[in-house]
């Protein structure tokens, strides 16, 4: 089966994250059993989704060691967008296939299926591993599960090519992502007494603003990285929700707030000193109006990493060279690069596409991208020739 018809048979699968993946999991796991490659699945907590993990033996029949093409089965929502086209439907029109993930990332997908005879057929000294996951869109949350079963079975690969959209080029960093929210309790009052509540909304609004003097600092102080689009760690208020009436001191307030720290910032650190200004100012300041007031934060679970790779690491110098790419280039979106990196497999981010055409209307793939990672891909599968 060819890429575009791998392709076509993927992006026909709605795998937006609210849904399960286990039909488009199956149908690879099939069609890589009809091959002689068997698949382990490791399942989301409550079943309905699950990793796929592959390897491709060396032609001694060696399973360690040998190099991940790693890609994430989810998509992002198509509602409230206005589409020219079936998104679920792959539509070819002017050198570009239009659908939902033909950019990220079920493209790369796609080739890495297709080449999949063509790797089997090299006489290769190393196995080549499929990593495909459940949940990356929403934070990250199925590579975890796979790496710790890997962990469990003892499987370690040497390098991962994390094959998001970059245009064929190769991305050695990523900041990281870290999603908090945070519930500011009061106490309810008539609108006339105020000194008889606690207004949570104007305190939640303190916590906020205190916030955003951190993203300021940032901005103004560093550490910076000019690689970056963005050279410094960002933080932001993006949610928030609170009150019942006009006329009523709200007793509650929610909000979330994410920070996207530099590789070597700590997300920790950011965290400890949000929560030093709310137990050394903000909570004492709200108990001076209601003994009872608090405030309570909570983690969510996000596990985008950040990623940093070394340009010593065999797989980034490999990547180089196969690609010809000599630039650093660094992004602000996330990818699972930094959890492979976090179990000790050194990765790279490098995948046909562009992220300026991912999530949005129309998401397309050029042709010509597609064609240039299926080279990528033979030439990595070559290297591993003796």
């Amino acid at each position: 089966m060819s890429t575009r018809e791998w392709l076509r048979r993927l992006v026909a699968f709605d795998t937006t994250s609210r849904n399960s993946n286990l039909a488009l999991i199956e149908t690879v796991r099939d069609a890589l059993a009809a091959q002689g490659v068997t698949s382990e699945l490791s399942y989301a907590p409550e079943g309905g989704k699950a990793n796929l993990f592959a390897t491709l033996p060396a032609h001694d029949g060696a399973t360690q060691g040998g190099i991940v093409l790693s890609g994430h089965t989810d998509v992002v929502p198509v509602d409230g967008q206005d589409w020219g086209s079936d998104p679920f439907s792959l539509t070819e029109k002017d050198g570009k296939l239009y659908g939902r993930g033909t950019a990220d990332m079920k493209g790369f997908i796609a080739a890495s299926l297709a080449l999949v005879p063509h790797f089997l057929s090299l006489r290769r000294t190393k196995p080549l591993h499929l990593a495909f996951s459940y949940d990356e869109e929403v934070g990250c949350l199925g590579a975890p599960v796979m790496l710790a079963a890997l962990k469990q079975r003892g499987v370690r690969p040497e390098g991962c090519v994390v094959g998001e959209p970059t245009g064929m080029r190769v991305v050695v960093a990523h900041k990281g992502m870290n999603l908090y929210r945070c519930r500011v309790h009061g106490k309810a009052a008539h609108s006339s007494l105020t000194t008889r509540g606690c207004n949570a909304i104007e305190h939640a609004a303190r916590l906020i603003c205190h916030l955003r003097d951190l993203a300021d600092q940032f901005k103004s102080q560093g550490p910076y990285d000019e690689c970056y689009d963005v050279p410094f760690t960002t933080l932001s208020t993006n949610l928030i929700a609170g009150g019942i009436a006009v006329n009523t001191i709200p007793d509650a307030c929610e909000f979330s707030y994410e920070f996207r720290n530099l590789p070597g910032m700590s997300p920790d650190g950011i965290q400890r000193r949000v929560e030093a200004y709310i137990q050394t100012e903000l909570l004492p300041r709200m108990r001076r109006d209601h003994d009872a007031a608090r405030v309570e934060i909570e983690a969510m679970p996000v596990a985008v990493l950040a990623l940093e790779a070394s340009e010593r690491e065999a797989i980034t110098r490999l990547v180089r060279a196969l690609t010809g790419d000599k630039g650093t280039s660094k992004v602000s979106y996330g990818t699972e690069g930094g959890q492979f990196q976090n179990a000790g497999i050194p990765a790279v981010v490098c995948g046909p596409g562009h992220i300026e055409q991912a999530h949005r209307a129309d998401e397309y793939i050029d042709i010509a991208q597609l064609t240039a990672c299926e080279d990528f891909l033979r030439k990595l599968a070559g290297s591993l020739v003796d």
